[in-house]
């Protein structure tokens, strides 16, 4: 979860502060970023029957479901959770069920104190560019074994770790969906849509500094005045 990496993230700089002037932290997983600079709200484990209950309802009775169960449960947290994202709202759900007090009363957003100072670097390119690239990569990992990872896998598609997009894909290929050519083209799009989720994520967060990838002597000359 995002708490546990926090935890094992801050405690890893613990160790390596004192051997490094600098750490580089690089990743696209705005949730997990957030969590190691701003601090992430302590949430109650929840029970895995729960979980598996929840789950199962989902995938019995459908999306539209467990929006309502949330809605009535917690009107706060439906009328700002992403309400096509599954994950989202049985997360909700989750919380208010074994609490019995809504989701939203955990979510305070208070930003946590850090034992060190942040620079914060976000690397864009034009949409075109931006589109092109992920377009060859989708190509490229399909050429170096991604089908055949996948089909490997397919045995444990109902794992969380695995609703994701590429693997999502060619599960429902190998179910006989549509074509293989058809699935490696919705793995372009839904990995276009993703860049674009992640670019509007980060661009609310100000304290980030932006850049093309190639401006390398731009880069350079701002982490030169930081340090």
């Amino acid at each position: 979860t995002a708490g546990m990496f926090e935890n094992d993230a801050l405690e890893l700089l613990g160790e390596l502060f004192p051997r490094h002037p600098a750490v580089i932290l690089c990743g696209g997983s705005g949730l997990y970023i957030n969590a190691l600079c701003y601090g992430i709200d302590n949430l109650p484990r929840v029970n895995p029957a729960l979980r598996d209950e929840l789950r199962n309802k989902y995938r019995e009775e459908g999306l539209n479901s467990i929006r309502e169960m949330l809605k009535e449960l917690d009107p706060v947290y439906y009328g700002r959770a992403d309400l096509n994202n599954p994950k989202r709202i049985l997360k909700g759900l989750e919380i208010s069920i074994m609490t019995g007090k809504p989701y939203s009363a955990f979510l305070t957003g208070h930003r946590k104190e850090r034992p060190f100072g942040m620079l914060l670097l976000g690397l864009d390119r034009p949409r075109d560019e931006l589109y092109t690239r992920i377009n060859t990569r989708v190509e490229r990992m399909v050429e170096q074994g991604l089908v055949e990872e996948a089909r490997k896998l397919y045995p444990l598609r109902h794992l969380n770790a695995l609703q994701t997009v590429g693997y999502r894909e060619l599960f429902s290929h190998f179910d006989g969906n549509f074509s293989l050519e058809h699935a490696i083209e919705k793995i372009k799009d839904h990995t276009r849509k993703y860049a674009r989720k992640q670019l509007t994520w980060f661009r609310k967060n100000r304290e980030i500094n932006w850049f093309h990838p190639d401006d390398l002597q731009a880069i350079r000359k701002l982490i030169n005045r930081a340090v």
